[in-house]
Protein backbone atom coordinates (compact mmCIF):
# COMPACT_ATOMS: atom_id res chain seq x y z
CA UNK A 1 0.00 0.00 0.00
CA UNK A 2 2.33 2.76 -1.41
CA UNK A 3 1.47 7.01 -1.47
CA UNK A 4 3.31 9.55 -3.86
CA UNK A 5 6.59 10.33 -1.81
CA UNK A 6 6.19 13.46 0.22
CA UNK A 7 2.85 12.67 0.63
CA UNK A 8 2.69 10.92 3.81
CA UNK A 9 1.38 12.61 7.32
CA UNK A 10 2.72 12.38 10.56
CA UNK A 11 -0.85 11.73 12.29
CA UNK A 12 -0.78 13.70 15.76
CA UNK A 13 -1.33 12.37 19.25
CA UNK A 14 -5.57 13.64 18.67
CA UNK A 15 -5.89 11.05 15.84
CA UNK A 16 -4.37 8.45 18.01
CA UNK A 17 -6.56 9.26 21.02
CA UNK A 18 -9.33 8.46 18.15
CA UNK A 19 -8.26 5.26 17.24
CA UNK A 20 -7.84 4.00 21.01
CA UNK A 21 -11.23 4.80 21.48
CA UNK A 22 -12.90 3.32 18.19
CA UNK A 23 -13.83 -0.07 17.98
CA UNK A 24 -12.69 -0.07 14.62
CA UNK A 25 -8.41 -0.01 15.40
CA UNK A 26 -6.12 0.45 12.74
CA UNK A 27 -6.32 -2.25 9.99
CA UNK A 28 -4.13 -5.24 9.73
CA UNK A 29 -1.88 -4.02 7.45
CA UNK A 30 -0.88 -0.85 8.89
CA UNK A 31 2.00 -0.16 11.26
CA UNK A 32 1.94 2.70 13.67
CA UNK A 33 5.08 3.97 14.24
CA UNK A 34 6.22 6.54 16.85
CA UNK A 35 9.67 8.39 15.82
CA UNK A 36 12.35 9.94 17.47
CA UNK A 37 12.34 13.62 16.16
CA UNK A 38 15.68 13.56 15.29
CA UNK A 39 14.92 10.75 12.69
CA UNK A 40 11.57 11.60 11.63
CA UNK A 41 13.00 12.76 7.89
CA UNK A 42 14.65 9.15 7.35
CA UNK A 43 11.87 7.35 9.33
CA UNK A 44 9.97 8.88 6.36
CA UNK A 45 12.00 7.74 3.42
CA UNK A 46 12.67 4.30 5.26
CA UNK A 47 8.80 3.99 5.49
CA UNK A 48 8.42 4.65 1.29
CA UNK A 49 10.88 2.22 1.19
CA UNK A 50 9.25 -0.25 3.22
CA UNK A 51 6.46 0.14 1.48
CA UNK A 52 7.48 -0.24 -2.22
CA UNK A 53 8.69 -3.86 -1.10
CA UNK A 54 5.65 -5.33 1.20
CA UNK A 55 1.62 -4.84 1.16
CA UNK A 56 2.08 -2.78 4.85
CA UNK A 57 1.03 0.58 5.23
CA UNK A 58 2.92 2.96 7.51
CA UNK A 59 1.76 5.85 10.12
CA UNK A 60 4.34 7.85 11.92
CA UNK A 61 3.69 10.13 14.75
CA UNK A 62 7.16 12.30 15.62
CA UNK A 63 7.68 13.81 19.26
CA UNK A 64 10.42 13.83 22.20
CA UNK A 65 11.41 10.50 23.25
CA UNK A 66 10.55 11.36 26.62
CA UNK A 67 7.37 12.78 25.65
CA UNK A 68 6.22 9.68 22.63
CA UNK A 69 7.28 7.36 26.18
CA UNK A 70 4.63 9.29 28.36
CA UNK A 71 1.83 8.84 25.32
CA UNK A 72 2.49 5.14 25.20
CA UNK A 73 1.86 5.16 29.27
CA UNK A 74 -1.18 6.69 28.63
CA UNK A 75 -1.72 4.11 26.24
CA UNK A 76 -1.13 5.61 22.70
CA UNK A 77 -1.57 2.95 20.25
CA UNK A 78 1.90 2.84 18.79
CA UNK A 79 2.85 -0.16 17.30
CA UNK A 80 6.49 0.26 17.14
CA UNK A 81 8.52 2.69 18.90
CA UNK A 82 12.16 4.06 17.37
CA UNK A 83 13.52 6.08 20.48
CA UNK A 84 16.73 7.99 20.16
CA UNK A 85 18.08 6.02 23.11
CA UNK A 86 17.75 2.67 24.64
CA UNK A 87 16.56 3.03 28.26
CA UNK A 88 12.92 3.82 27.36
CA UNK A 89 13.04 0.63 24.88
CA UNK A 90 13.96 -1.33 27.72
CA UNK A 91 11.45 0.19 30.43
CA UNK A 92 8.98 -0.97 28.16
CA UNK A 93 10.05 -4.25 28.08
CA UNK A 94 10.60 -4.48 31.97
CA UNK A 95 6.92 -2.98 31.93
CA UNK A 96 5.28 -4.92 30.31
CA UNK A 97 4.76 -2.84 27.59
CA UNK A 98 7.18 -4.20 24.87
CA UNK A 99 7.60 -7.52 23.51
CA UNK A 100 10.78 -9.22 24.80
CA UNK A 101 13.56 -9.66 22.44
CA UNK A 102 12.92 -7.18 20.01
CA UNK A 103 14.34 -4.31 21.18
CA UNK A 104 17.24 -3.46 18.48
CA UNK A 105 19.70 -0.61 18.20
CA UNK A 106 19.02 0.64 14.18
CA UNK A 107 21.08 3.89 14.67
CA UNK A 108 23.83 5.41 16.52
CA UNK A 109 23.68 9.14 16.82
CA UNK A 110 26.23 12.27 16.86
CA UNK A 111 26.21 15.70 17.50
CA UNK A 112 27.73 18.55 16.15
CA UNK A 113 28.33 22.15 17.28
CA UNK A 114 26.55 24.27 15.06
CA UNK A 115 26.61 28.00 13.78
CA UNK A 116 23.73 29.70 11.69
CA UNK A 117 26.69 32.04 11.02
CA UNK A 118 28.21 30.66 7.87
CA UNK A 119 31.09 32.89 9.05
CA UNK A 120 31.95 31.34 12.17
CA UNK A 121 31.76 27.73 11.16
CA UNK A 122 34.94 27.29 10.39
CA UNK A 123 35.84 28.74 14.06
CA UNK A 124 33.95 25.85 15.64
CA UNK A 125 35.14 23.26 18.77
CA UNK A 126 36.03 23.43 22.05
CA UNK A 127 38.30 26.78 22.29
CA UNK A 128 35.04 28.68 21.34
CA UNK A 129 32.72 26.86 23.70
CA UNK A 130 35.12 27.86 26.44
CA UNK A 131 35.73 31.39 25.38
CA UNK A 132 32.41 32.31 26.28
CA UNK A 133 32.04 34.81 23.52
CA UNK A 134 28.41 34.12 22.63
CA UNK A 135 24.97 34.95 24.26
CA UNK A 136 23.34 31.46 23.91
CA UNK A 137 23.91 27.48 23.28
CA UNK A 138 20.95 25.66 22.32
CA UNK A 139 20.62 22.11 23.19
CA UNK A 140 18.06 19.81 23.33
CA UNK A 141 16.25 19.19 26.95
CA UNK A 142 18.38 16.61 28.72
CA UNK A 143 15.14 15.57 30.34
CA UNK A 144 13.55 14.53 27.50
CA UNK A 145 15.53 14.04 24.65
CA UNK A 146 18.77 11.89 24.62
CA UNK A 147 20.78 14.18 22.35
CA UNK A 148 20.60 16.24 24.97
CA UNK A 149 21.82 14.33 27.58
CA UNK A 150 24.56 14.19 25.53
CA UNK A 151 24.85 17.06 24.99
CA UNK A 152 25.15 17.71 28.71
CA UNK A 153 27.33 15.75 28.93
CA UNK A 154 29.65 17.13 26.28
CA UNK A 155 29.88 20.36 28.56
CA UNK A 156 30.72 17.97 31.63
CA UNK A 157 33.25 16.11 29.97
CA UNK A 158 35.17 19.87 28.39
CA UNK A 159 34.62 21.26 32.39
CA UNK A 160 32.11 23.94 31.04
CA UNK A 161 28.69 23.07 32.64
CA UNK A 162 28.78 25.54 35.57
CA UNK A 163 30.52 28.52 33.59
CA UNK A 164 27.86 28.21 30.57
CA UNK A 165 24.98 27.26 32.80
CA UNK A 166 23.51 30.78 32.23
CA UNK A 167 23.83 30.50 28.72
CA UNK A 168 21.57 27.68 27.96
CA UNK A 169 18.47 27.32 25.80
CA UNK A 170 16.61 24.39 25.85
CA UNK A 171 14.48 22.74 23.10
CA UNK A 172 11.65 20.85 23.64
CA UNK A 173 13.41 17.66 20.99
CA UNK A 174 16.72 18.05 18.90
CA UNK A 175 14.39 19.63 16.05
CA UNK A 176 13.49 22.70 17.83
CA UNK A 177 17.29 22.96 19.43
CA UNK A 178 18.17 22.80 15.47
CA UNK A 179 15.40 25.88 14.80
CA UNK A 180 16.78 28.10 17.34
CA UNK A 181 20.15 27.99 16.10
CA UNK A 182 18.87 28.17 12.57
CA UNK A 183 16.46 31.21 13.52
CA UNK A 184 19.25 33.18 14.88
CA UNK A 185 18.27 33.20 18.69
CA UNK A 186 21.08 30.73 20.03
CA UNK A 187 24.36 31.39 18.56
CA UNK A 188 25.78 27.67 19.13
CA UNK A 189 24.02 24.65 19.34
CA UNK A 190 25.10 20.92 19.81
CA UNK A 191 22.65 19.37 17.39
CA UNK A 192 22.14 16.40 15.27
CA UNK A 193 24.82 15.36 12.30
CA UNK A 194 21.67 14.01 10.58
CA UNK A 195 20.46 17.26 10.78
CA UNK A 196 23.09 19.04 8.99
CA UNK A 197 22.98 16.30 6.49
CA UNK A 198 19.58 16.56 5.88
CA UNK A 199 20.12 20.75 5.41
CA UNK A 200 22.94 19.82 2.81
CA UNK A 201 25.96 20.91 5.55
CA UNK A 202 27.28 18.02 6.28
CA UNK A 203 30.69 19.03 7.24
CA UNK A 204 29.21 22.19 9.22
CA UNK A 205 30.59 22.84 12.56
CA UNK A 206 32.68 20.53 15.17
CA UNK A 207 31.56 16.97 15.09
CA UNK A 208 31.72 16.32 18.99
CA UNK A 209 34.46 13.42 19.64
CA UNK A 210 32.35 9.85 20.85
CA UNK A 211 34.84 10.04 23.83
CA UNK A 212 32.64 12.99 25.03
CA UNK A 213 29.43 11.28 25.89
CA UNK A 214 27.85 8.00 26.46
CA UNK A 215 27.08 6.66 22.36
CA UNK A 216 23.82 8.00 21.46
CA UNK A 217 21.86 4.00 20.78
CA UNK A 218 18.69 4.44 18.58
CA UNK A 219 17.04 1.56 19.79
CA UNK A 220 13.30 0.58 17.80
CA UNK A 221 11.09 -2.14 20.19
CA UNK A 222 8.39 -3.82 19.35
CA UNK A 223 5.20 -2.51 21.71
CA UNK A 224 2.49 -5.20 22.89
CA UNK A 225 -0.55 -4.57 20.89
CA UNK A 226 -2.09 -7.44 18.92
CA UNK A 227 -3.45 -5.09 16.00
CA UNK A 228 -0.74 -4.49 13.28
CA UNK A 229 1.54 -6.90 14.71
CA UNK A 230 2.53 -8.55 11.52
CA UNK A 231 3.25 -5.38 10.06
CA UNK A 232 4.92 -4.25 12.54
CA UNK A 233 7.57 -7.06 12.96
CA UNK A 234 8.20 -6.75 8.87
CA UNK A 235 9.04 -3.12 9.65
CA UNK A 236 11.16 -3.47 12.59
CA UNK A 237 12.86 -6.54 10.75
CA UNK A 238 13.03 -4.12 7.43
CA UNK A 239 15.26 -1.42 9.33
CA UNK A 240 18.38 -4.53 9.76
CA UNK A 241 18.26 -4.81 6.19
CA UNK A 242 21.05 -3.71 3.29
CA UNK A 243 18.63 -0.91 1.62
CA UNK A 244 18.16 0.61 5.29
CA UNK A 245 20.95 0.45 6.69
CA UNK A 246 22.37 2.50 3.61
CA UNK A 247 19.60 5.23 3.85
CA UNK A 248 20.45 5.49 7.32
CA UNK A 249 24.02 5.96 7.37
CA UNK A 250 23.56 8.18 4.33
CA UNK A 251 21.04 10.41 6.39
CA UNK A 252 24.08 11.14 8.93
CA UNK A 253 24.16 7.99 11.29
CA UNK A 254 26.36 5.77 11.82
CA UNK A 255 25.00 2.07 12.04
CA UNK A 256 25.43 -0.93 14.13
Amino acid sequence: MTRPPGKRRFATWLIFCALASSPAQALADEVVVAVASNFASIAEALADRFEAESDHAVNLVAGSTGKLYAQILRGAPFDVFLAADALRPRRLVSEGRAVEGSRRVYALGRLRLWSGDTDGVAALGPERLASGDFRHLAIANPALAPYGAAAHQVLQTLALEERLEGRLVFGENIGQTYALVASGNAELGLVAASQLVEAGASSAGWLVPRSHHAPIRQEGVLLSREEGLEAAHAFLSFLASDDARRLIEAAGYEVP
